[in-house]
């Protein structure tokens, strides 16, 4: 057979945290926990703020897209990575990895653009707060919302493809959890300057432009703040903003430590961790870190909570 087609018929294997066994018992339990509150928390978020009128506004339909990115996000990664948590078999087919490999792509790619998009929100809420519905319409929203969507997909399928295409000479060991680009491009047998390096142009674009269009939102949004005369509209700025700039901080701040230190400054399971943690507890600690500072989704919460156990009460008796 030859071996150039050995992957394409058989797949990949996933070594992920096979050398530590004990450690894979300990994950598949951490994993399962997190997943669980990341499909729960973002539900809630969803379902509340399209259950409570007040929280039809630009802001909570940008946060209702990113819990449903959140959930799509985990729901690629997770069965597959319990599959392989709990057994012995650590295979993936060629099929399920490109699959894998292009929603994650994507769907990363738009969680940086959404943050920029949520923080120009932000920035013309508290800097332009007398035309802010008008500027912030449902149109101009919801053609944001698809751009973000469409941006990504073309990055995807681009930098996907690119890597699809190099010849891998039979290598089928992933050193990962999932089909991860960086990982796929280490198994090449050929020179692969040319596929980073359009990963470095298009991380520019997809990553470094958002964040400093955030970083320059947000430079706005601080002295309009500053200049603010009334406390408690300082007070109620500060939680809005708040919220979203730890999201960014925690999400960023990752991508960032993992993609931009040097290739053998950290250990090959590092990066394994910091994966783990940007995939799988950061979803989950978004619907925390937006409902604890967020009076009005906790109101919109406690509702549907009530609703809920109003109507068990009335299918009781």
């Amino acid at each position: 057979m030859d071996q150039s087609n050995y992957t394409s018929l058989h797949g990949f294997i996933l070594l992920g945290f096979s050398d530590h066994p004990k450690l894979e018992v300990v994950l598949s339990g951490v994993v399962t926990i997190f997943y669980l509150i990341t499909l729960v928390g973002n539900t809630a978020i969803i379902l509340a703020s399209l259950l409570d009128s007040r929280l039809h506004t630009p802001m909570y339909f940008f946060l209702r897209n990113l819990s449903l990115l959140d959930l799509c996000f985990t729901t690629s990664i997770i069965p597959q990575m319990m599959v392989n948590l709990w057994g012995p078999d650590k295979t993936i087919s060629y099929v399920g990895c490109v699959i894998q490999l292009y929603v994650y792509m994507w769907l990363g790619s738009i969680e940086c653009l959404l943050l920029a998009v949520m923080s120009y929100d932000r920035f013309t809420a508290i800097c332009k707060p007398l035309h802010y519905l008008i500027i912030m319409n449902p149109h101009l929203c919801l053609k944001m919302i698809l751009m973000v969507w469409s941006i990504s997909l073309a990055n995807s399928v681009v930098l996907c493809t690119l890597t699809l295409n190099l010849p891998r000479c039979g290598n089928k060991l992933l050193d990962h959890f999932l089909c991860e680009l960086p990982a796929m491009v280490k198994i090449a047998c050929i020179d692969t300057t040319t596929v980073e390096m359009s990963v470095f142009a298009l991380g520019i674009v997809i990553v470094l432009t958002p964040l400093s269009l955030i970083l320059i939102s947000y430079g706005y949004i601080a002295k309009a703040v500053l200049r603010m005369k009334s406390k408690a509209g300082q007070r109620k700025a500060i939680n809005t903003c708040g919220s979203h700039l730890t999201v960014v901080s925690i999400f960023y701040g990752t991508i960032i430590y993992m993609y931009l230190q040097p290739g053998n400054s950290a250990s090959k399971d590092q990066g394994k961790f910091l994966t783990l943690f940007y995939t799988i507890i950061t979803p989950s600690l978004n619907p925390l870190i937006y409902t604890l500072r967020n009076k009005d989704m906790k109101d919109a919460l406690k509702k549907m909570v009530r609703l809920t156990m109003k109507l068990q009460n009335q299918r009781g008796t």
